[in-house]
């Protein structure tokens, strides 16, 4: 059902169904004809108020504050109504600002939603039912086989292609869409009879189950950090431990998180106004499936979400074959190296593989998606990413490129390697002593560490990236974070933190006793084994970690954005620490890591707290899962460095690049084992890229100054820290990944979404996840049929030959050929260092 101000402006234009058109579209809409009829749909500010107070209109979006509504409905309404007094409504909606709009997801106007009747917040309203039933089936064996299903399945599949290029995630919303006809399908064949008190077949599949059996598939849907290190260890430094060793990183980065993320429940979970906004589309999406009803607007008709996903998964998994195997070129479609294919200037510029890819094309869906899917993130997101790619990768990084700054002309303008001073791969394994510590001595009779263009403009945005989000939390956030840490101790609960009380808590000594048992799982990892990390930086690491969980956790449930630490955390270590690759890895992943796990457990238990899961049995899947997760994610690692022949290099037959182990592992040499004090100290190479620093804390004032000048422009939607950090991929991303990236994103989240908003409310999660299922399984179905068997040799005399599958392989692009080369003997870079 629309809101009051859609149901109003459909009315009185007669075009009940033109509420394909999202509200905000119709709101901003210059169509001078529109002014008019809004004016004349309201006839009074009394209708205007009424209206706005019970509107979803997405105030918490950028520019839509408040006080650009009051701004804009004073200006529309003037154009075509008598001079009513419209001071009342202003002063009314301004007071409303003064006391609540510190909170920009708060229901705001003359009605107030009362807590003891549901959530305070718009959206969570719009998501999530205020009703439970304490009764309904959640801890079944049904529920636990399907969930431990899927923690095996997701992150195997997602381990196996994260040493792939390109790769794509299996999401979390997989297991959701297929754990549900699972489920039911259980319910209708599996038989009704008990087995030592536990019944086979419960009854009807429930959403209580549903959640419990996604969460536990999604917890391995990322690649745990800590396999990098362990493929760092085997890939730079010939470090090749036993499996005891990993699973002990492994699981102690992952569980640590955990407890955390449950001391830190009462402020992150419990609250109303930590809504965590990315948990509202999983809730929207159980809802919808179990209550067996189209909860979108507009037009109900079409086809089921179950039949479109299949048709969907299908296509994709069938037009795979063609970029993944019958004509890979359609993949790396840099069509302008083909033509001129020994121009360096044409082949740095349009070329995928070593290039910026101003080719802009390509066909496979495992390129577009590489950085996430670009149907599940919002336009003016997109918008901004694209922003910062164009300016620093398409204007900055060929100007510094070609007028050779930091000696950029001897390298590739885009690799993930780093060289040394004759332009070939840097060889760390010359400046490190026999204990694997770093020689200085060595190091000067070797050859300084040099990074390609991309490659360090990442690093510098990075840098942007962490100083730019500080400054814009201030102020942009500033009153709702202070606002939510006084609420989060004592504000009022709202219906769902009524509803849960019912529930028995997970007690403290739960999260102390996996606290206390994964470090010492850690301290025994570090001091077992050559890491030359000592217990105190691991203390020091875990204390940088928790410090940040509380106010990054609150940021992250307001805005939907995660600040890194890994850079923090590098340059600390790097200082502290010169000189020990394998410890500044791990002080890394221990600052970094847990923190982000922590938040993940976070996230995972406001999406327990909506769906009213028992905290218990929630914590006890969630710990489960990731252990089994874990463990799986090791195992499809190992299998692959034993059975992959010359996996990690530049040029594997198929695609087995490890493109995020080598960004890895060049990392650990930049921080590691050289160290900051030797690059980015003052005099030293690089030390100007620290001026970054300082360019993203003055950059974000920029926009908002602008903004509260002008409310209504464009620099409403500038968001620095999204400029800066979007790029962050980049490597082992590239320009082919970016670029198609925002062209499908724009088509499906501006196109689509403002002229078929039925059809994208309804299908566009479900095609999001069809293609990235149907990609995955028909690039395994690809190797392990066509590639794997019989050493390779399967159609290497034939379709491997032809000119679809080898025209780009015959490039400068493909090869990494520089703009400037070395003559015979020579070297470049500075005299000394």
């Amino acid at each position: 059902m629309s809101d009051p101000y859609t149901a109003r402006y459909n009315v009185e234009l007669g075009e009940a169904g033109s509420s394909d058109l999202s509200l905000r579209d119709r709101r901003f809409s210059s169509d001078r004809s529109f002014e008019k009829r809004w004016s004349q749909a309201y006839q009074s500010d009394d209708d205007l108020e009424q209206d706005i107070a019970q509107s979803r209109f997405p105030f918490d979006e950028p520019g839509h504050e408040p006080q650009t509504f009051i701004y804009d409905a004073k200006e529309d309404m003037e154009k075509g109504l008598p001079p009513y007094d419209l001071s009342g409504l202003e002063t009314d909606l301004e007071e409303t600002v003064d006391q609540d709009f510190d909170d920009p997801n708060l229901e705001w106007g003359p009605q107030n939603i009362s807590f003891e009747d549901d959530s305070p917040y718009p959206e969570v309203r719009s998501a999530v039912a205020n009703t439970d039933d304490p009764e309904m089936p959640v801890n079944t064996l049904r529920a636990w086989l399907l969930g431990i299903f899927f923690a095996i399945i997701i992150p195997g599949v997602n381990q196996f292609f994260y040493f792939r290029y390109p790769a794509v995630t299996v999401t979390g919303l997989v297991p959701q869409l297929l754990s549900f006809p699972l489920g039911r399908l259980w319910a209708a064949v599996a038989p009704n009879v008990t087995v030592l008190g536990v019944p086979i077949n419960p009854g009807p599949f429930t959403v209580k189950e549903h959640v419990v059996v996604t969460i536990m598939g999604g917890v391995g849907a990322v690649s745990a950090y800590a396999t990098d290190i362990v493929a760092v260890q085997r890939v730079f430094y010939n470090q090749d431990y036993s499996f005891l060793y990993q699973w002990l990183i492994v699981m102690s980065t992952q569980l640590i998180g955990f407890a955390m993320g449950g001391i830190g429940k009462r402020y992150l979970v419990s609250p109303p106004s930590m809504i965590w906004p990315s948990n509202l589309v999983s809730c929207a999406l159980f809802n919808t499936l179990h209550s067996q009803y189209y909860a979108g607007v507009g037009h109900r008709g079409g086809i089921s979400r179950e039949r479109f996903f299949l048709y969907a998964f299908i296509g994709a998994f069938c037009w795979n074959f063609f970029p993944g195997y019958l004509f890979t070129a359609l993949s790396t479609f840099s069509w302008m190296t083909w033509i001129f294919p020994r121009d360096r200037t044409i082949n740095q510029l349009f070329g995928y593989t070593s290039g910026l890819g101003m080719s802009i094309l390509t066909f496979d869906w495992g390129q577009i998606a590489y950085i996430g899917s670009p149907l599940a993130t919002p336009w003016w997101a997109e918008a901004n990413i694209a922003a910062g790619f164009g300016i620093f990768f398409w204007i900055l990084a060929p100007a510094l490129y070609f007028t050779n700054t930091w000696y950029f002309g001897y390298m590739p303008i885009s690799s993930r390697l780093s060289y040394d001073n004759t332009g070939q791969e840097y060889d760390v394994k010359r400046i490190l002593s026999s204990d694997g510590t770093f020689n200085e001595g060595e190091y000067h009779a070797y050859s300084p560490l040099f990074l390609s263009t991309t490659f360090l403009l990442s690093y510098g945005l990075s840098f942007a990236g962490i100083t730019a989000t500080i400054v814009h939390t201030v102020l942009y956030f500033r009153r709702q974070i202070w606002t939510y840490t006084r609420r989060s101790l004592n504000e009022q609960e709202d219906i769902h933190a009524r509803l849960m009380s019912k529930y028995k808590q997970v007690p403290a000594w739960w999260y102390l006793s996996v606290f206390v048992s994964m470090f010492v799982f850690g301290v025994i990892a570090i001091e077992l084994w050559d890491t030359k990390m000592p217990v105190w930086a691991l203390v020091l690491a875990l204390l940088i970690s928790f410090f940040y969980v509380i106010p990054i956790g609150m940021i992250q449930a307001i805005t939907n954005q995660q600040i890194g630490l890994n850079v923090i955390t590098e340059l600390i270590v790097g200082y502290a620490l010169p000189g020990r690759p394998t410890c500044m890895m791990l002080f890394k992943t221990y600052g970094y890591t847990t923190m982000a796990q922590a938040l993940q457990f976070s996230s995972d238990n406001k999406l327990g707290h909506y769906m009213k899961i028992p905290p218990r049995i929630l914590f006890i899947a969630q710990t489960v899962a990731t252990a089994v997760a874990g463990t799986v994610q090791l195992g499809v690692q190992e299998w692959l460095f034993e059975n992959i022949p010359d996996i990690c290099t530049k040029h594997q037959p198929d695609k087995f690049t490890c493109p995020n182990t080598q960004v890895f592992g060049t990392a650990s040499i930049v921080w590691g084992v050289i160290g900051p004090k030797l690059q980015y100290s003052a005099g030293e190479l690089y030390h100007s890229l620290t001026y970054f620093f300082l360019i993203g804390a003055v950059a974000p004032i920029i926009p908002w100054a602008l903004t509260k000048r002008w409310p209504n422009s464009i620099c409403r939607y500038v968001n620095l820290p999204v400029i800066f950090a979007g790029t962050g991929w980049i490597p082992p991303a590239t320009a082919g990944n970016y670029v198609p990236w925002t062209l499908v994103g724009f088509i499906f989240q501006y196109v689509i979404r403002r002229r078929a908003f039925s059809w994208w409310t309804k299908y566009n999660y479900v095609l999001s996840a069809a293609l990235d299922l149907g990609y995955a399984i028909s690039a395994m179905f690809i190797f392990f049929v066509l590639q794997y068997p019989r050493d390779g040799t399967i159609g290497a005399n034939s379709i491997l030959r032809w000119w679809g599958n080898t025209v780009y392989t015959h490039t400068d692009d493909y090869n990494s050929r520089p703009h400037i080369d070395l003559a015979p003997e020579s070297r470049f870079g500075p005299e000394t260092w």
